[in-house]
């Protein structure tokens, strides 16, 4: 056995990767704030944390416009990015766990876990430091990819007449080529959003919440309308298997939104019922009349011209 191979074999403990332990209420740093008994709900309540690292599968989504053979590759980039955000995240938080000079101080430290985890490494200088300008840059672009989408859908819910001021938010600047308008209302709403409550868990708790609800949606709404109104399926699709399948997300969904409504992330409970309260009303009162919906035949092809108008315009499409 060579040098590396000793050193790891007498400093990590590999046990640690396969054996439990409740840490809620108070040896958890009271991340979960109550101590229940029960292992089974300590884990459940636990998912919150973890299950907003595979939602990447949402980009794909968003630019399926701009995606080549679309029916194929948005659905390969969703499993794609499922299967390697949670082998990643998995090797990430084993290196952790396996990093941490005591377990149970290392998870009485609560949210300050990883920070007992980083100051007890004993690493060069210019690794440490390394790693951490990572650690922002890696964040930054996740961050940056959560506005992305957020202000690309804005802007294609407005180009639709799909929101109210549709007619700014769907505004594409002549210069930058962006939707101006919905990038920065992204900014603010997202920034408002963290006066509410915790910036992390809010926006940590919430959108994930949200973005699976948001998921669901069409899965529900697909297992009611297949084989009636929705009778031809794209090359990519689950056969048989489909409303099964549909059947498990649902309740897979309802369980993993469920996490997020616990202590400390009861605020996000209510702002959900809010929302299912507040936007019913605004649709019965307000966008119903006016949301003429999805544009379909003639309109697509106006809107087509008018783009192509638009382009020519401003020197594009002129090759």
């Amino acid at each position: 056995m060579d040098k590396t191979g000793l050193y790891l074999g007498m400093f990590l403990d590999f046990s640690r990767l396969f054996t439990f332990s409740n840490y809620t209420g108070d040896p958890g740093g009271g991340v979960i704030p109550e101590h229940t008994p029960s292992i089974f709900l300590g884990f459940f309540f636990g998912l919150i944390y973890v299950m907003y690292t595979i939602t990447g599968f949402d980009a794909s989504g968003h630019t399926s416009e701009e995606t080549h053979d679309a029916q194929v590759n948005v659905p390969k980039g969703m499993w794609t990015s499922v299967f390697y955000s949670w082998t990643f995240g998995l090797v990430m938080v084993a290196a952790i766990i396996l990093a941490m000079p005591k377990l149970d101080e290392g998870a009485a430290q609560g949210f300050g876990a990883f920070n007992y985890m980083w100051n007890s490494l004993t690493m060069p200088h210019w690794l440490a430091v390394f790693l951490a300008v990572g650690f922002v840059i890696v964040n930054y672009i996740c961050a940056l990819a959560g506005l992305t989408s957020t202000s690309r859908m804005m802007y294609a819910f407005s180009r639709d007449g799909g929101l109210p001021f549709s007619n700014y938010l769907s505004r594409v600047g002549t210069n930058t080529r962006t939707p101006g308008y919905a990038v920065w209302t992204a900014i603010v709403l997202a920034y408002a959003s963290t006066l509410y409550a915790d910036a992390f868990l809010i926006l940590a708790t919430g959108c994930a919440v949200f973005l699976y609800i948001s998921y669901m949606i069409p899965v529900i709404a697909g297992f009611f309308a297949e084989g009636k109104t929705w009778t031809e399926k794209g090359p990519f699709n689950l056969g048989s298997w489909s409303k099964p399948n549909a059947i498990i997300s649902a309740i897979g969904v309802a369980l993993l939104t469920t996490t997020g409504f616990f202590p400390p992330n009861q605020r996000v409970f209510y702002l959900t019922i809010a929302m299912v309260i507040i936007l019913p009303i605004l649709w019965v009162a307000f966008e119903r009349n006016r949301f003429e919906g999805v544009p379909t035949g003639k309109k697509i092809a106006d809107r087509q011209k008018m783009i192509a108008e638009v382009e020519k315009k401003y020197g594009e499409g002129n090759d």
